[in-house]
């Protein structure tokens, strides 16, 4: 069976990228929790809205669909789930509600996870809130169409003494002061993802478990800007990162680096857009003004389209023209080019 091991994030020998991503991150955690207090309007709406976009996109991942008004009426718990599909979304809901609202309550305990389980699978005929018990394997379909087997997880017989040793490896890293839990929570669920200790749902499980770690971490930009969005977005890239750290995995030779960028990457992301919408909803300043900040405050290159979708009453007109003098006073530089362009405050 694996064993479980995270001492080797002691190590400061990590990517430049992870590392900068991280400290960028940190920055940003640092101006949210400076405005919460005196804008505590501002993420009132966007938890809101954030909360109706997790749930859908952490079960789009999945296939789990139905209709925008469908979804809404169902977070909003304005309906009944009508269908399957349904069922497992109204789940979902009471799942992540759980995580928001009484995440210092609930720990990386097995009885925490199964309860988790048990709650998002309460609406459908399936029984949660038990390990699997016949093997499953991950499949995928290449681009001719055929199917294989990606990975073969943790078999079922294995499964229970699994999910105990790692629930103790996390809990003996956490308590490690040498070890940075923004390193630690992708590992965990990178490990946890290999298990796959359910018949059905380990994916956003998985999901739930990330936002429950960030949370107790201190890093909540997932509950304003949907994490699992992000991650839906680019779905391509998440299954790219699983694929590269799960290779060896059964041998305790893979690579866990490849999951922990892009974990980092996507809160950065979520971090990122709370930025701008933050800055979209401050409209006691001018128009340029709130352009230029959009642009200069931003940890990433930005496109006219996304300062336009953060800046709703904003024109592509007014956002060109600033842009454009941005650009010719230094103030910003172009990355990439044609409808690809991006803009990144200069220096």
């Amino acid at each position: 069976m694996r064993k479980f091991n995270y001492t080797f994030l002691e190590n400061d020998m990590l990517p430049s990228g992870f590392v900068s991503s991280v400290s960028v991150i940190s920055g940003l955690r640092e101006r949210q929790n400076e405005r919460k207090h005196s804008y505590q309007d501002i993420f009132t709406r966007l938890e809101s809205i954030a909360k109706v976009q997790s749930v859908k996109g952490s079960n789009a991942i999945e296939g789990i669909v139905t209709s925008e008004q469908r979804i809404n009426e169902i977070v909003n718990q304005n309906s009944a789930p009508r269908s399957r599909n349904e069922a497992e979304i109204a789940g979902y809901r009471d799942a992540l509600g759980l995580v928001h609202t009484s995440f210092d309550a609930i720990d990386i305990r097995e009885s925490d996870i199964l309860h988790l389980h048990e709650i998002m699978l309460s609406y459908t005929l399936v029984k949660g809130g038990k390990y699997k018990q016949s093997d499953n394997i991950i499949m995928e379909i290449d681009p001719s169409g055929a199917r294989r087997i990606r990975f073969t997880p943790t078999p079922a017989v294995e499964t229970a003494a699994a999910m105990e040793q790692l629930v103790f490896a996390y809990i003996d890293a956490r308590n490690n002061y040498q070890i940075n839990q923004l390193l630690l929570i992708p590992c965990f669920i990178l490990d946890f993802l290999c298990i796959h200790p359910f018949a059905d749902g380990n994916g956003r499980i998985s999901r739930l478990l990330s936002l429950l770690l960030l949370y107790k971490n201190g890093f909540d930009a997932g509950k304003y800007i949907s994490f699992e969005e992000q991650i839906n977005n680019r779905k391509n890239n998440y299954y790219e990162a699983l694929r590269l750290s799960s290779e060896r995995w059964h041998e305790g030779q893979n690579s866990y680096f490849p999951f922990m960028e892009y974990f980092a990457i996507t809160l950065l992301f979520c971090y990122v857009d709370l930025d701008k919408h933050f800055i979209a909803g401050n409209k006691k300043a001018t128009k340029r003004i709130r352009i230029e900040n959009t642009v200069l405050d931003s940890a990433l290159p930005i496109s006219k389209s996304e300062i336009c979708k953060a800046l709703p009453d904003v024109s592509q007109t007014m956002v060109e023209l600033v842009l454009g003098e941005m650009f010719k006073s230094g103030l910003v530089k172009k990355t990439g080019g044609g409808r690809k362009t991006k803009y990144i405050k200069q220096g």
